[in-house]
């Protein structure tokens, strides 16, 4: 009888439904691209895609997630990423399953959506939206070559200081790469080197990207972003070759990735076309 319940009791957990928190925009949008939204019962205050996750319980902010709220909502799996090893050494003292990933570089990832989807039983979903990514990325080739590309981030209406910009420590760095071309930043300097108007100057860029996903809520104009920098003198002011992505999904690695390589495309064969 014992052996009996023991049985049914494994079966019951085997077939349970998963009560997912997701500690990032990114592993939030990565668990529902697998079809298993349903799943998340908590996220943070700054998951906003797709709108089912607004309705989603709230346990905080990207670096402030609140442990009792977690544990409040029951979760059998936490997802989070590497600023969040305090809280996940918490998380397991208390028996609660975690996974700790990393999403900085392409290779990266393409390994977490495959990690998540396999934890959730979606290896063959994830598996597409690996292979989604990577047909993106084989289409930047053969369009422009050895050009100097730099992508900046934020809302910037002077340059005289605190740009930031990608290193080559980011997946930005990759997909440029896969493009056969250059990160006009040449740095050792990890995540999203702060630079000031001369560090801009010297590093020339044949194309500039502005990432300004919040742009329309600054009630900001693209003149206003862009004018700036064809003050500049750079080799991307001599040919007005500053472009802007003024979507959200531009800086979080997720499946909509493929939607800023696709942007990105749009970029390279317009700057091609016009030089």
């Amino acid at each position: 009888m014992f052996k009996l319940l023991l049985l049914l009791f494994s079966v019951v957990n085997l077939f349970a439904i998963e009560r997912v928190v997701t500690l990032s925009p990114s592993l939030n949008e990565i668990v529902f691209a697998l079809g298993k939204g349903d799943s998340v019962v908590g996220n943070t205050e700054y998951c906003k895609y797709p709108k089912e996750s607004l309705k989603v319980a709230k346990v905080g902010g990207y670096f402030n997630p609140s442990l009792e709220k977690i544990m409040a909502l029951n979760p059998t799996l936490v997802l989070m990423q590497q600023n969040n090893f305090k809280l996940n050494q918490k998380l397991k003292q208390l028996g609660i399953k975690t996974k700790i990933v990393k999403i900085d570089k392409l290779k990266s990832i393409r390994k977490t959506i495959l990690e998540i989807g396999e934890l959730l039983g979606e290896s063959k979903k994830a598996k597409d939206i690996v292979k989604n990514i990577d047909t993106e990325l084989k289409n930047l080739k053969n369009i422009t070559k050895d050009k100097r590309i730099l992508i900046v981030m934020g809302h910037n209406t002077s340059l005289a200081s605190r740009i930031f910009v990608a290193g080559q420590n980011l997946y930005f760095d990759d997909i440029i790469n896969e493009s056969e071309n250059t990160n006009a930043l040449q740095s050792k300097r990890k995540g999203q080197p702060m630079l000031n108007m001369e560090n801009l100057i010297a590093t020339n860029p044949d194309i500039v990207i502005l990432l300004a996903h919040s742009m329309h809520e600054k009630n900001l104009t693209r003149d206003e972003l862009i004018d700036p920098w064809l003050e500049l003198p750079i080799s991307a002011a001599k040919t007005k070759s500053v472009y802007i992505v003024d979507k959200l999904y531009a800086g979080i690695p997720s499946d909509r990735l493929v939607l800023f390589l696709k942007d990105f495309r749009e970029i390279l064969n317009d700057y091609k076309n016009n030089n």
